[in-house]
C-alpha cells in the first residue's frame, strides 16, 4: 500500500514538472514569435523608405555571406596541355602583272606542348616547341626554309619559404630539324647556287645550370642562374679544309665538333592579354660566357602575338631578335605573321 502510493505521488510530481516545462518553452516559443513580428515589422519599415536598388546590393552581400564560393584546392601532380597550329599562304601572278612579283606557295606548323608537374612547394616545368616552315617559288627546283625550330626545356624549382623565390636548376636544348643553306647566284648561268650551311645538331645547343627562379606566376617569371655551362655541338666537316678561318663556325677551332663554355644565364617571361583573345607572350634569354668575352652577352628575345578568332582558327605574329657573334658579327631577325588551324588537345 505505502509502495503503491510512493509511486502515484512519484508519477504526480513528474506531471506537475513537465507540465511547467512545457509552459516555460510555450512561453519562450511566444517570445520569439513576438521578436520575430516586431523584427519583421521592422524590416518592412526600413525596406519601404529605402531604394529598391540599395535593397537588392545589400541582399547580394547577404547571399554572399550565406553561400560562400568553395576554395579550389591547389592542383596536385601532372597537368599537360599542346597547342598544333598550321599555317598556309599562296600567290600568284600572271605574265601581264606588271607590278612585279614571284608565285609562290609557303606553308608552316608548330607545336608548343607542355607537361608540369606541382606538389606542395616543388614545380618542374617542361616545354617543347618545334617549328618548321618551307615556302616553293616558281621557277626554282628546291624549296627554301622559312622557318626550323626545335627546343626543350626543363626547370626544377623548390619554393623558398612562403616568398615568390625558388631554388631552381635549369636545362635547355636548341638544335633544327633539316638543312640549312645560304644562296648565291652563279655568274656564268644566273642559276641560284644553294650551300650547306647547317643541319639537325650542327649546330646544337646544350645549357644547364642551378639558380634562383623568382615565380610570380606561369605567366611571369624570371630565372637567373649565375653559373651556367653551354655546350656547342657541330658536324667538324663545317670546321673542316684549308679555308676554315679560326672560330667561324659558332666559335669553333678548326677540326673541333664542339666547344665548352662557363658563364651566366637570365631567362625572363611575360605573358598577359592585350585585349580580348589577343595575347602577347615576351620570352628573353641572355648569355654571357665568363671564359672569353664576358662582356659580350648573347641575346635571344621572341615576341608572340596570339589573335584567337574561334577554337579552330587563329591568327599570329612572331617577331625574334638573336644576337651571337660566334654565328654571325649583326643580328639575325625573322618575322612570320600567319592566319591558320590550331588543334589543343
Amino acid at each position: 500500500m505505502i509502495f503503491a502510493m510512493r509511486k502515484i505521488t512519484l508519477f504526480v510530481f513528474l506531471c506537475i514538472s513537465l507540465s511547467e516545462i512545457i509552459g516555460q518553452e510555450q512561453k519562450k516559443v511566444k517570445q520569439l514569435d513576438s521578436i520575430q513580428v516586431n523584427l519583421t515589422r521592422s524590416l518592412d519599415s526600413l525596406l519601404q523608405y529605402t531604394p529598391k536598388e540599395l535593397n537588392v546590393i545589400v541582399l547580394k552581400e547577404l547571399l554572399k555571406k550565406l553561400n560562400p564560393k568553395p576554395v579550389k584546392k591547389p592542383h596536385v601532380g601532372w597537368r599537360s596541355i599542346g597547342k598544333i597550329a598550321f599555317f598556309f599562304n599562296q600567290s600568284a601572278f600572271n605574265n601581264d602583272w606588271q607590278g612585279g612579283g614571284t608565285s609562290n606557295v609557303a606553308s608552316n606548323a608548330s607545336l608548343n606542348y607542355e607537361f608540369n608537374y606541382k606538389k606542395n612547394s616543388l614545380t618542374w616545368y617542361n616545354k617543347i616547341l618545334a617549328d618548321y616552315g618551307i615556302t616553293f617559288l616558281k621557277g626554282e627546283n628546291f624549296a627554301r626554309k622559312t622557318n626550323d625550330r626545335i627546343e626543350i626545356n626543363s626547370r626544377l624549382g623548390q619554393r623558398i619559404g612562403e616568398s615568390l623565390w625558388n631554388y631552381s636548376l635549369f636545362i635547355n636544348f636548341r638544335s633544327q630539324f633539316a638543312k640549312g643553306y645560304s644562296f648565291s647566284e652563279d655568274p656564268d648561268t644566273d642559276e641560284t647556287i644553294r650551300t650547306e650551311e647547317t643541319h639537325f645538331f650542327s649546330p646544337a645547343f646544350i645549357q644547364i645550370g642551378p639558380g634562383l627562379l623568382w615565380k610570380k606566376s606561369d605567366d611571369f617569371n624570371l630565372n637567373l642562374a649565375p653559373v651556367t655551362s653551354r655546350m656547342i655541338f657541330v658536324n667538324d666537316k663545317f670546321t673542316s679544309g684549308p679555308d676554315y678561318i679560326e672560330g667561324d663556325y659558332f666559335g669553333l677551332d678548326a677540326g673541333e665538333s664542339s666547344r665548352f663554355e662557363f658563364g651566366g644565364s637570365l631567362a625572363a617571361y611575360a605573358k598577359f592579354e592585350i585585349i580580348k583573345n589577343i595575347t602577347m607572350e615576351n620570352i628573353l634569354g641572355l648569355y654571357s660566357n665568363y671564359i672569353e668575352d664576358p662582356y659580350n652577352v648573347d641575346i635571344d628575345y621572341t615576341l608572340n602575338l596570339n589573335l584567337v578568332i574561334n577554337k579552330y582558327i587563329s591568327g599570329s605574329f612572331v617577331f625574334q631578335a638573336i644576337y651571337d657573334d660566334n654565328a654571325t658579327s649583326g643580328f639575325q631577325i625573322r618575322e612570320i605573321i600567319g592566319l591558320g588551324l590550331n588543334y589543343e588537345f
